[in-house]
């Protein structure tokens, strides 16, 4: 175990975990929500900081990020537990596992030096704190993006933007990208689907900008659900202002864990989506999970000219020179282009 960050003392030997926005009051010998913090005699601890449940070397574009170092590796690992409950969740033998079993975590023993080592032995741009949610697992995190921002290795978060202002503001100085999901443009779906709220989620993604964090977001478009063009509307004008250069990425959903009842998305739905974001005025708005469409490639926004051609996970080629577009010199956002 290691003691938390993040946390206050409260009275009769409860703990408040301001680590994420269910900043929950745990008293003695209980967990919070995410099932893998737990308060001992008064302090709170975490029970994963060094238990790895899963480690793989990953290209970058399937976090997704896109415009984040293309073509690069990133040496990606994830412990148990999550703060939502998702019930789409296509991690939940990982991430409900401490909810389901109470105080049950697994996995293999691996520090912060160990975790860094790994990635730089390997070659890897980067290290992705993924596959679960990485608030929950927030010291490990923060401890390995310590040392690895030492050995120049970039860190990245693929999250679920639940975290608090005080927690993606601690760790901003080790943080180089993150995707966050915005699951809808609802309360209700938030409240429903995802035991949560959707305005910190937005919040957190206008933060990440203000603190110089590279940023791109996901959409898993789930029929009935948050497949209405009003809906995916709102996203894409919310993330039109906040800044149009903010890669969105529309996923297509399958039927897993507690939504089994509903079909694939259709690829027009995705279609759809992506018109939508680019007449809202969006620069880069990418189909997912539909490889060899054409709608996974990086076009300049000014002049149309293709920029990266990818086929699913891989890029067949990529033009751009010093982040700039070689037919029109037009500047490209993103991070390592």
């Amino acid at each position: 175990m290691k003691e938390a960050m993040l946390y206050e003392k409260l009275s009769e030997g409860k703990v408040k975990c301001n680590l994420c926005n269910h900043r929950c009051t745990i008293k003695d010998g209980s967990y919070g929500i995410c099932g893998v913090r737990q308060n001992v005699d008064g302090s709170l601890f975490s029970l994963v900081y060094d238990r790895i449940i899963s480690s793989h070397i990953d290209p970058i574009e399937k976090k997704p990020l896109f415009q984040f170092y293309p073509g690069s590796t990133a040496y990606s690992i994830a412990t148990v537990g999550c703060n939502f409950t998702c019930k789409h969740c296509q991690n939940s033998d990982i991430s409900q596992l401490p909810r389901e079993k109470k105080g049950y975590i697994v996995g293999e023993k691996m520090g912060p030096e160990e975790i860094v080592r790994e990635a730089h032995s390997s070659g890897c741009k980067s290290i992705a704190y993924t596959y679960t949610e990485p608030t929950i697992f927030f010291e490990l995190a923060y401890e390995t993006a310590q040392r690895a921002h030492d050995k120049g290795i970039k860190n990245i978060f693929v999250s679920n933007g639940y975290m608090t202002p005080e927690a993606l503001e601690e760790i901003s100085p080790y943080l180089d990208g993150i995707n966050i999901d915005l699951k809808s443009f609802t309360e209700k779906f938030y409240k429903e689907i995802c035991g949560g709220r959707l305005e910190p989620v937005l919040d957190n993604i206008k933060l990440a900008k203000r603190l110089e964090i590279w940023v791109e977001v996901t959409t898993l478009i789930i029929p009935t659900l948050n497949d209405s063009q009003d809906e995916l509307r709102q996203i894409a004008e919310f993330l039109r202002d906040v800044d149009s250069n903010i890669p969105w990425h529309i996923s297509q959903f399958y039927p897993t864990y507690q939504i089994i009842n509903l079909p694939r998305t259709p690829v027009e739905t995705l279609h759809m989506a992506r018109e939508i974001g680019i007449e809202t005025g969006l620069h880069y708005v990418y189909e997912g999970n539909v490889p060899g469409r054409g709608n996974e490639n990086t076009y300049c926004h000014q002049c149309g000219e293709l920029l990266i051609e990818r086929w699913g996970y891989s890029i067949v080629k990529n033009t751009i020179k010093d982040g700039h577009c070689p037919s029109c010199q037009g500047f490209v956002a993103g991070v390592g282009l």
